[in-house]
């Protein structure tokens, strides 16, 4: 009885200590969201309100109307985003797949080089992949923001290790009915992989929705700007009009709060088919 008494008791002090946190955590965030909708003045007055007394949207119509780089910049984050999040679909669950099930000459050479890959931290491999872009003519280009990302090493590790733990059974039933690798692997294996496939998704959309690194370094022209270097800019631009800087910043967020928040349920499901077999 005192066991689970304890055992109550460290639930309630475990979810109080949550709660508090995410209590933390939304804070700022829903300070942020009540400031888009406030005008300047109502934000410098310093009133610790999270309602606005003037509720408004011209915040929203002077960065999507006003400022006409804005929506260019959102819809170049919105297809580099895309782009990279379907081509590391693509490309690292095949890699992965391949690592798991098929006999090759210098498998473990590929598979330790790509462990290898992921102590290597971006900021080294940011002047080769310049000089390589400019190379190619790709400088200020999609082509140039999409292809250097289009591969990941550590979601090839990732789908690697779920496919090692995927039922092998289903796999030998599909050749004997007829199929042959490529065929099992796009209507047996991906099918069941949508665990696996949506956490990987989440992840390689916000990196490269976020990604403010490669950006500032290949990109020169403003219409070419993603939306992190566009409001780095856009903040120097409206640096003392914080409604508008909150506007922009929200607008910014939204989408991937959306993605994670359809897609979270898929994260635990992932985490359980990934593990250390092999």
């Amino acid at each position: 009885m005192n066991k689970i008494w304890n055992l109550s008791w460290l639930k309630i002090l475990l979810y109080s200590v949550l709660t508090l946190y995410a209590i933390i955590t939304l804070i700022p965030f829903l300070w942020a969201l009540s400031a888009s909708f406030k005008p300047l003045t109502e934000i410098i007055a310093g009133e610790p309100n999270f309602l606005p007394k003037n509720f408004t949207l011209d915040n929203y119509k002077q960065i999507f109307i006003e400022e006409p780089l804005f929506i260019r910049w959102f819809f170049n984050s919105v297809i580099i985003a895309i782009a990279v999040t379907i081509l590391n679909l693509l490309f690292n669950s095949m890699a992965g797949y391949a690592l798991a099930r098929l006999q090759f000459r210098g498998k473990r050479f590929w598979f330790f080089l790509i462990l290898a890959v992921l102590a290597v931290p971006i900021q080294v491999t940011l002047i080769p992949t310049f000089l390589i872009l400019k190379t190619f003519g790709w400088l200020n280009s999609y082509q140039g923001m999409i292809i250097p990302n289009m591969v990941n090493a550590t979601f090839i590790f990732m789908m690697r290790q779920f496919f090692v733990n995927f039922p092998q059974e289903l796999e030998e039933a599909a050749a004997i009915d007829g199929l042959n690798t490529f065929g099992i692997f796009r209507h047996i294996v991906l099918p069941l992989a949508k665990p696996a496939l949506a956490a990987q998704a989440v992840f390689i959309f916000m990196s490269s929705w976020n990604n403010f690194l490669l950006p500032v370094v290949i990109l020169f022209d403003p219409e070419m700007f993603t939306l992190p270097l566009g409001l780095n800019s856009f903040k120097g631009q409206y640096i003392s009009y914080w409604n508008y800087i909150m506007a922009a910043s929200m607008v910014f967020t939204l989408p991937v709060l959306l993605i994670y928040a359809f897609f979270n349920r898929y994260f635990i499901q992932s985490v359980s088919f990934t593990g250390t077999k092999g």
